[in-house]
């Protein structure tokens, strides 16, 4: 199976490769109004995957990923329309030089090819991605979880739809209808079909495809994200910044997992936040249960933890250095906040958090594609090499050289 879409994929790639930038946003904007018009299809599967979902017990947190609404759906829509108005990432001139004389070299950007994509649970990463992968010259297989299964499906056979009437191959955007480990332990090793693996999910699917891939592997988004209150922090704008990071979705890789807390503020603060996270489950070192009463005793594991739900890790420290330290420690390289009007520790904590995305007094939710400006995003990268944090445009490009001379040969 995975052959023959690959095939299908890069004989797309060939099909469009003389598509310009103009046709590309309108196919986009295209598939913006077939989301529009195809709703209540996409409403309908969904329902489905609802059901489904609630009759195996899946929690709150992850059907609020798995839901869709008419909101949603609309959200959906403008962001394609949004990645549309962007400006092409393709055939920039990175680098120019002329190496002898005559003898003229570009460096310029170039689609990455074809992209496998491996997700879970939230069916409208089937629109960002779709729209991304394609706006940026590439051909994606998408590889979702079974749980949004028919809600998947329902998306991209609108997209499909769209790049047919707007003269594109259909095959720009796949998705896999085989839901076994089968087929997707295939997608991991297609070296031949797919040129990068893109998993975005949970802990276990990321490691899985670390673990297995053979397809080079862009690792994303783990969040074991944590806020630091200093001793120094404005405390009246601690309390809204922490319940925004917990709260607001607390199933999303950006939301806050640790609240570590100096302290000579904790015994004041430690109680306004307790009465403002209501519902939300918290998870204490001894210290902290001195303070918070039949709080529960948190364990290392909990510190490790990516909860992905309203529960709460809190430690309280004696110091910066003791908070970078556990970051170093438990933090996963994704997001990472301190909360202090103290410029000279504001500083530190920038330098010396090794991290995607740092913050200083802003809530960890900002770690976001669409609110970088992006357009979207395919995934947050926790490593290091090609791209890092949110990716955009950019991140899905890579590039080649053009050399052109007039009977130049090297002596």
């Amino acid at each position: 199976m995975i052959k023959e879409m690959g095939v299908k994929a890069k004989q797309a790639l060939r099909e469009s490769v003389h598509k310009t930038p103009e046709e590309i946003n309108l196919a986009l904007e295209k598939m913006a109004d077939g989301l529009r018009k195809n709703s209540e299809e996409i409403l309908k599967a969904n329902t489905e995957d609802m059901r489904l979902a609630i009759e195996s017990g899946m929690n709150k947190a992850m059907q609020d990923r798995l839901l869709l609404t008419p909101e949603r759906i609309e959200s959906m829509a403008q962001g394609l329309e949004a990645t549309a108005t962007l400006p092409s990432p393709l055939n920039k001139v990175l680098w120019e030089r002329e190496i002898h004389e005559g003898l003229v070299a570009k460096k310029i950007s170039v689609p990455l090819g074809v992209i496998g994509f491996i997700y879970e649970s939230r069916p409208n990463v089937s629109a960002e991605a779709g729209g991304l992968c394609f706006k940026a010259g590439n051909s994606v297989i998408l590889k979702g979880g079974k749980e949004a299964f028919h809600s998947n499906l329902a998306i991209v056979t609108s997209m499909r739809e769209s790049l047919k009437e707007s003269g594109f191959p259909q095959d720009l955007i796949q998705l896999v209808k085989d839901n076994s480990r089968k087929v997707t332990r295939e997608l991991m090793v297609a070296i031949q079909w797919v040129d990068v693996l893109i998993p975005r999910g949970g802990p276990g699917l990321i490691q899985s495809v670390l673990e297995n891939a053979k397809v080079p592997v862009i690792e994303t988004g783990i969040g074991n994200c944590h806020i630091y209150i200093d001793a120094d922090a404005d405390l009246e704008k601690a309390v809204p910044i922490l319940v925004n990071a917990k709260m607001q979705r607390p199933s999303v890789c950006n939301a806050v997992e640790t609240l570590l807390i100096h302290k000579d503020v904790a015994k004041e603060l430690l109680p306004k936040a307790r009465e403002a996270l209501e519902g939300v489950e918290l998870r204490g070192c001894d210290e902290v249960l001195e303070i918070l009463p039949g709080v529960k005793k948190a364990t290392e594991e909990d510190y490790a933890t990516e909860f992905a739900d309203l529960i709460l890790a809190i430690k309280v420290v004696n110091s910066l250095e003791e908070a970078i330290d556990h970051i170093a420690t438990y933090g996963t390289g994704h997001s990472e906040a301190i909360l202090t009007e103290n410029k000279e520790y504001a500083e530190r904590f920038k330098r010396e958090v090794d991290a995607a995305v740092v913050y200083v007094n802003a809530s960890t939710r900002f770690t976001d594609g669409g609110e970088f400006g992006f357009g979207g995003e395919i995934g947050i990268s926790t490593q290091k090499l090609h791209a890092r944090g949110p990716m955009g445009l950019e991140e899905l490009t890579s590039n080649k050289y053009i050399l052109e001379g007039s009977g130049h040969a090297r002596k």
